[in-house]
């Protein structure tokens, strides 16, 4: 079976997902197909120029309708997108859940959630979006199961700005880890495999965050800040100190050399310390003392003093070699992104809507998981599985917009 024959029988069990009526399904199969080209832009003019160019203006205002207004559910995709990905991994893999937030470039003002926030993509602060994301991942493989706009606070307060995009009356101010949160209960109450739950420090460092993930009984490794207060194992809680401080309390040869994967072109390697601890800071109004877990530190190379800490809640007797492959799992996540951005336009919608927000990301993600499962089909073949080539465009198109376009349009 060739890649187009895959790629539409996997279209066709999406499908279930949308309905029954017959323009709904064809605009489907028209974006996730054009999500696949190597078109320069995934916006919807390109696309609709792509996939049928003989008739872009009617393409493109279906297509339009389709990903901004029509009333399809994003959890019924991802739902049985998640579920065809975790088939697909072997059942030996362990599995992990991953947060992350990722931020998209955006000018103007209008479009829902942008705001001058922290941008990942730039490392900067920058007018963006930022949307929350929980993963399922392997070894092998991983793919978003739920994808979240953040809405900043001063939009979530204004209503004039929320009615011209439509955000729905129940979504309300959330902080990424209170998002974070309700995503993972979801996935629970929707019985999805559980996995060890990974976050960077922007989750790790919120005491509630942490907490949360312990009531729900779940395994976690997540980064956490220099200044988060714990004491050592055994000890009383007034002899509390930073992790920082901590760390540089340990004998150098508290540290072992790990090398925790391979990377493209070389081994990824660092130096390693362990201490059981006990983390501190509202201990005092609990009901119950906070149980002890790993404080784990990374030391790189050459640097003066330590540069990364987890805290981790795998059991004491768990490896160090283990520690540090379970805390370095996030990689997976960073590399989603990329290939999101890069290969099916993650970041290239410019409607301004929620619902085109959430549906532009959920078709992304569904032909991205195609990819991901071709991949899985053919292992050690990295991302250059067959692929469809860019159909040609008609000689006397011109794009929208375009000077000699102008008065037609």
């Amino acid at each position: 079976m060739s890649f187009h024959d895959r790629f539409q029988s996997y279209l066709d069990d999406l499908s279930a997902t949308l309905g029954t009526h017959p323009k709904r399904l064809e605009n489907f199969r028209n974006y996730c197909s054009a999500l696949t080209l190597p078109i320069e832009r995934k916006s919807l003019e390109p696309m609709a120029a792509t996939v049928d160019p003989g008739n872009v203006p009617a393409r493109h205002q279906a297509l339009q309708h389709f990903v901004s207004s029509a009333a399809w559910s994003d959890r019924a995709v991802l739902d049985l997108v998640s579920d065809r990905v975790i088939e697909a991994i072997d059942a030996d893999e362990e599995l992990h859940w991953l947060i992350d937030d990722t931020g998209s470039p955006k000018k103007g003002k209008h479009s829902v959630g942008v705001a001058h926030q922290y941008c990942g993509q730039l490392g900067k602060q920058a007018n963006c979006q930022v949307a929350v994301s929980l993963s399922v991942a392997s070894d092998s493989a991983s793919v978003p199961i739920d994808y979240r706009l953040y809405l900043p606070k001063e939009w979530a307060e204004d209503a004039d700005r929320r009615r011209k995009a439509g955000v729905p009356e129940e979504v309300e101010f959330r902080t990424k880890p209170q998002i974070a949160i309700e995503q993972i209960r979801a996935a629970l109450e929707r019985g999805v495999e559980t996995g060890i739950v990974g976050a960077d420090a922007g989750y790790g460092h919120d005491g509630k965050f942490r907490d949360a993930l312990d009531d729900m009984g779940l395994t976690y490794v997540v980064g956490i800040q220099p200044s988060t207060k714990v004491a050592r194992a055994g000890k009383a809680l007034d002899t509390e100190q930073s992790v920082e401080a901590l760390a540089m309390t340990l004998d150098r040869r508290s540290f072992r050399h790990v090398t925790w994967r391979h990377g493209t072109n070389t081994p990824l390697h660092s130096w390693f310390g362990r201490i059981r601890v006990r983390t501190t800071g509202d201990e005092k109004t609990r009901k119950t003392p906070r149980a002890e877990q790993w404080l784990l530190i990374e030391w790189e190379p050459g640097l003066l003093e330590p540069t990364k800490y987890f805290l981790a809640t795998l059991p004491a007797s768990c490896t160090l070699e283990r520690l540090v492959s379970v805390a370095k799992m996030r990689w997976r996540i960073e590399r989603d992104y990329q290939m999101l951005k890069q290969e099916v336009g993650l970041n290239q919608f410019e409607g301004r809507s929620w619902t085109g927000f959430h549906h532009h990301a959920t078709l992304c993600i569904a032909t991205y998981s195609f990819l991901t499962l071709e991949r899985l089909r053919h292992p050690g073949r990295g991302k250059n599985v067959r692929r469809p080539k860019q159909p040609s465009l008609p000689e006397d198109y011109i794009p929208r917009g375009s000077p000699a376009n102008a008065e037609t349009r």
